[in-house]
Order: C-alpha cells, then sequence, then structure tokens
C-alpha cells in the first residue's frame, strides 16, 4: 500500500568530496567499522530470534572475499525466479552464478549465468549512507540452458539477431560463451542482464549473544522496470545474500546454492502451500532500506473481520534505523483478490487508505512542514516534535506528497522461515516513487518479509524502545548530513515513495 510515502530525499552537494579512498561522508561513520544494538523490541511483540541482543558492525570499505549464497528462491521484478552464489578473491575477482527458474519455488532450473569480472571499490557512498560505491568490469559471460522447453522460452525472449546466430548454438547442459571483451552485449541486454547491482554494496555483521555471527552482502536494487534495469544505477538494496560460512541456521537452500555450478543449478524442495492469514500484527525485521536515502521500520495490524488495517512507518536518517526523523501512521480497509496467476502461491489484494497521521521526531522536519502554505499539509504552524498530526482536513499533504483518499493494488504471499514461524511478503514498492493505483501497475516482486508478534495482538501505534545511548545520540545528531541538507542546503526533493 502506497499510502504514504516518505520523505524521500534527494540533495546534490556542491562542496568537493576530499580526495581520500575512504573518506566516510558523515561524522556518524569516522570509523573502520559502524557498530550499534539492534533494536530493543517492546515486550509484546518481541519475536524469537529478535530476543536476544544483537550487535550489528558493517565494515567500510567491505570484506568481500568468500563465497555468499542466496537463502531462498528470490523474486526479481517481471516476475523472475532466481538463486545467487557469489564468490570474491582478494584478487579484486569475482565469480557471479545466477540460476534462473520457471516457478516460484525455484524447484525447475531453466538456465544459468556464470559471470566473471572484476571490483574496484571506491568511497563511502555520499547518497545512500552506509554503504560503499564500487565500479566493475565483466569479462565473461556464459549461458548453460537445462532444457529444450527452457531454450524454446529463451528463443521467444531474445531478438531473432540472437536466436539465429547465439541461440541456436546453445546445447542443453553445454556453457555457451554469450559474451566476452571482444564481443558486443546486445543479447544480454535482450535478457534484461545487469550487474550494476555491484556499484553499490554494503557488509553486516550480526554478531549474536550466544557467540554466534551472520555475515550479510547487501548489494544494490534491481529497478523495477523492466527498461529501466540496464541503465539504473542503485541507491538501495536488494535482499541481501548470506555469507556461506556465516549464515543462518539451519538453511538446507545455503547448502544447495553453495554446491551449485553453472551445469548442476540448485532445485530448491517446492514449498508447500501456506494458507494467507493476516490476522494479528506484523513488524519488520530489522532496519530496511529503499532507493534513494530511506531508512525504515514497518509495523501493520490487520482486522480480517472488519477488512481493515493500520501501518506504523517510522523513518530514520541512519541505516542502523537508531536516529527517527518521522512517522507516519495510515489506515484503512481493503478486500482480498484472486490468486496471482503471475507468482504461484501470491495473492492479489486492493488497499484503501483512509487516514493518514504523521508525527515530527525532530526538530529540523517539524520547521519544514510549518512552512507549508496553509489548507496543503495539516495544520499551519502546529507541527512540533512528538506531536501527531492529522491529514484528513487538508486531504493529505502536497509537500509529502499524499493524497486522501488512496487506493493501491497489492501482492501479498506468506511463507514459513528456516524456524518455521510465518513470514508477509508485501508487494516491492516501484522504484520511481509512483503508484500502483491501477491493475496493470500491481507489483511483481516483495519487499523484506516481515514477521509475526508473538503474543495476544496488540494495538499497532506503540512505539519502539530505544536503549539510552541510542536516544542520547539521536538527540545529539545535530551536526546529521539530513539536518545539514534540511536547514543549510535546502535541497530538498519529496515524493511519494510507498513504503507498504
Amino acid at each position: 500500500m502506497k499510502f504514504g510515502n516518505t520523505l524521500h530525499i534527494f540533495f546534490v552537494f556542491v562542496a568537493g568530496t576530499g580526495g581520500k579512498l575512504w573518506e566516510v561522508p558523515t561524522t556518524s561513520f569516522t570509523s573502520s567499522s559502524n557498530h550499534s544494538e539492534s533494536m530493543q523490541w517492546e515486550h509484546e511483540c518481541q519475536y524469537r530470534h529478535l530476543q536476544d541482543r544483537v550487535k550489528i558492525t558493517a565494515d567500510i570499505p567491505p570484506r568481500l572475499d568468500g563465497t555468499w549464497v542466496s537463502t531462498r528462491c528470490e523474486v526479481r521484478p517481471g516476475p523472475e525466479f532466481l538463486t545467487r552464489s557469489y564468490t570474491f578473491q582478494p584478487s579484486r575477482h569475482f565469480q557471479a552464478l545466477q540460476h534462473y527458474y520457471t516457478d516460484s519455488s525455484c524447484a525447475d532450473p531453466a538456465y544459468s549465468l556464470m559471470i566473471r569480472g572484476r571490483l574496484r571499490l571506491r568511497q563511502a557512498s555520499w547518497i545512500t549512507r552506509g554503504a560503499t560505491e564500487a565500479e566493475h568490469h565483466i569479462s565473461k559471460v556464459g549461458i548453460v540452458v537445462h532444457s529444450p522447453v527452457a531454450k524454446q522460452r529463451l528463443a521467444s525472449r531474445l531478438p531473432q539477431a540472437c536466436v539465429g546466430p547465439t541461440l541456436s548454438r546453445v546445447l542443453p547442459g553445454k556453457l555457451f560463451e554469450m559474451y566476452n571483451t571482444r564481443a558486443g552485449r546486445g543479447c544480454l541486454a535482450a535478457l534484461g542482464f545487469s550487474m550494476l547491482e555491484m556499484e553499490l554494496i554494503r557488509v553486516e555483521t550480526q554478531h549474536h549473544s550466544h557467540g554466534g555471527k551472520v555475515q550479510e552482502l547487501f548489494l544494490g536494487d534491481i529497478h523495477t522496470d523492466w527498461t529501466q534495469r540496464t541503465l539504473h544505477r542503485p541507491t538501495g538494496y536488494q535482499q541481501p545474500l548470506q555469507n556461506a560460512m556465516h549464515h543462518i541456521h539451519p538453511c538446507p537452500v545455503c547448502a544447495l546454492v553453495y554446491r551449485s555450478s553453472e551445469q548442476r543449478p540448485p532445485g530448491l524442495p517446492r514449498s508447500p502451500a501456506a494458507q494467507l492469514s493476516l490476522s494479528g500484527r506484523w513488524v519488520s525485521q530489522g532496519c530496511e532500506t529503499r532507493p534513494n536515502i530511506l531508512f525504515l521500520t514497518r509495523d501493520f495490524t490487520f482486522n480480517p473481520d472488519q477488512h481493515a488495517w493500520e501501518g506504523v512507518y517510522r523513518h530514520f536518517s541512519d541505516p542502523i534505523c537508531t536516529k527517527p526523523t518521522f512517522t507516519l501512521r495510515a489506515l484503512g480497509h481493503y478486500a482480498q483478490g484472486n490468486p496471482s496467476v503471475k507468482i504461484s502461491g501470491a495473492t492479489e489484494f486492493v488497499f484503501k487508505v483512509t487516514q493518514v497521521l504523521v508525527t515530527a521526531e525532530e526538530e529540523s522536519t517539524a520547521k519544514l512542514l510549518n512552512g507549508t502554505r496553509p489548507g496543503k499539509c495539516g495544520p499551519v504552524g502546529g507541527w512540533e516534535v512528538g506531536v501527531e498530526q492529522d491529514l484528513n482536513p487538508t486531504a493529505g499533504c502536497n509537500l509529502l506528497g499524499i493524497k486522501l483518499p488512496h487506493k493501491e493494488y497489492e501482492l501479498f504471499k506468506t511463507e514459513l522461515d528456516h524456524r518455521k514461524h510465518p513470514l508477509l511478503f508485501i508487494g516491492e514498492r516501484p522504484t520511481d516513487g509512483s503508484s500502483p493505483d491501477r491493475p496493470q501497475r500491481r507489483p511483481t516482486s516483495f519487499q523484506a518479509p516481515m514477521v509475526v508478534c508473538g503474543g495476544e495482538e496488540t494495538h499497532p501505534s506503540h512505539r519502539y524502545g530505544f536503549n539510552s545511548k541510542q536516544v542520547q545520540s539521536a538527540a545529539s545528531g545535530t551536526g546529521r548530513l539530513a539536518q545539514l541538507v534540511l536547514l543549510v542546503l535546502g535541497c530538498m526533493l519529496f515524493s511519494w515513495l510507498c513504503c507498504f
């Protein structure tokens, strides 16, 4: 539901960025490693694997050596279904395996791509805080088609110029070189192939209290518009890959993907059909990142009996979600539709937003909202830090791009995680900030999964708790980049980027 986008902040620095390779753009990241405590979830919403305190570190520059693998069947816009296994060498060379499937369980392999190249890490990103920019160079791309049927389907997607000289020479099970440094990329582009995801990188390490750790590799997001995916310079992330040596346990998919090759793609076990039940409260598993500098957590409650929902979106200025900027709360109704014909196991929905309330969590946000024209964004001059304001009297907020009432066409899916607990997948938001306000714009991929809260259903508008160190850090961040942009540069552009 894109009832409410969020502050979508774009800015351009006129000042120089300095000459050091690892010069970091904000004082929050002055050390080589970012440390944070995980959010302390309130007691009535403690999901089992979040109960332990988890320290998260993010190294700048990131340490990539090793193999990183998918933990589940991934869904890209289109939709495309794939698993990935990326190996990085100390020499800066990498080999990426992408296995594509005909089904949303990744049980029936269609073809595999073997990509080789080099990666050069550059500076810390000035746009996406906590990320590192990189340059990649592709030297070879090979394809292995896994069946005659898959070859025929590929032929239907490729232009005739590729089908004749290229695809006709591809034999099922045999590696065929589609690209090298002496050949063009025309046939790759027709497949929507791009490795621009390599140009934005973040590695997080979760240090658990019991002594174990999990490492995750976040690579740049894939544009939701097929025609833009080979041109898109990422500012957000895909779902992360996990280090093959330091991953969640148990993880059967990790082992299957790790042992795969271009000739032997992993056939994942078909997941049993999970009945979609939205009843209760669902929350983000951690801090989430959206394209164009958005960091947030989501907190939803659904009431199937009344077909009602309420969503709380908490926005932050940092990639570990400890420095709040504003909170958006939306309410409305929904109607469940038919099973998706594009993604097996997913269900179509239509959501209507009837009310939106916004709370400024810092002085710079309140000051900005108080500068809006009368009748365009809540009460004139009435914005105060920590005070929730109703946008219904002004039918939304022009500055934030909110219009009320609002309708969107959505896609939901539920799965079970490695502990057999339910996960809720909600449609991915359009990269360009547009709205899925008609059926043909319905999402074909998903955001990060949400988890159901333990215990009894609770009111969704409670706040997350922060420890004293986090509160002090948030309160003292007057020199933060976001405030500098808001109060000094004034280079802001707001749009309604759907965060549901």
